[in-house]
């Protein structure tokens, strides 16, 4: 998305331009990754990237085109590592492994790790309404995938049919999403840990007699 809103049309690549695209996307979220959005220049991309300007502006006319590229990319990988443990949850104990793996991946960096989506947002959402709005799509997706597992243990006669699937998912990433903040204030995953386990508990609060 251009400054003026307008999205720009699509060029046919060829492999090479493609690789060379690639490889920018990939140094630009390395480096915000490191620096955050406002300290990563185009210019430090270029150079990170191994790419001349003429290349650079070629795919990216400007930073926010590239920002937003850069959420998209996060997002889909994101998304797609958790359809693929959130699509074969049938049980309680599919969400406690689902815990299991976010907590185990982020105590590798002391609890450093952060959410991709998440810091992003933090430091986007008041100074770039284009890039509030993409977020916020993508968390209404991974919403969309937590719900839906959840309807499936509905479906499957774990949890109760009353159960409010959205009000539950909202509380698995908000947990989720605060937790992950106080584990990297703190370098310690405990907080996000017991977050977790009590929105699980919310869940848990709607199973269904045996």
């Amino acid at each position: 998305m251009s400054n003026s809103g307008q999205p720009r049309p699509q060029r046919r690549l060829t492999a090479r331009g493609a690789a060379t695209k690639v490889r920018i996307i990939e140094a630009a979220d390395a480096l915000i990754s490191e620096r955050g959005v406002a300290a990563t220049t185009l210019s430090d991309v270029r150079i990170a990237s191994a790419t001349s300007k003429s290349q650079l502006y070629q795919h990216f006319p400007d930073k926010r085109d590239l920002v937003r590229t850069v959420i998209d990319v996060r997002a889909e990988s994101l998304l797609a590592q958790q359809r693929s443990r959130l699509d074969k949850v049938v049980s309680l104990r599919g969400f406690e492994l689902w815990r299991d793996e976010l907590v185990d991946r982020n105590a590798i960096r002391h609890g450093a790790y952060g959410c991709p989506l998440g810091s992003i947002a933090n430091e986007l959402a008041d100074h770039d309404e284009d890039a509030r709005r993409a977020i916020a799509a993508h968390f209404d997706e991974w919403l969309e995938v937590l719900g839906k597992a959840l309807d499936r243990l509905k479906t499957h006669g774990v949890l109760q049919a009353e159960a409010d699937s959205r009000a539950l998912a909202n509380t698995l990433l908000a947990a989720m999403q605060g937790g992950y903040l106080l584990a990297k204030a703190t370098r310690d995953v405990y907080p996000m840990r017991a977050a977790l386990d009590a929105a699980l508990a919310q869940v848990k609060a709607f199973e269904a007699p045996a």
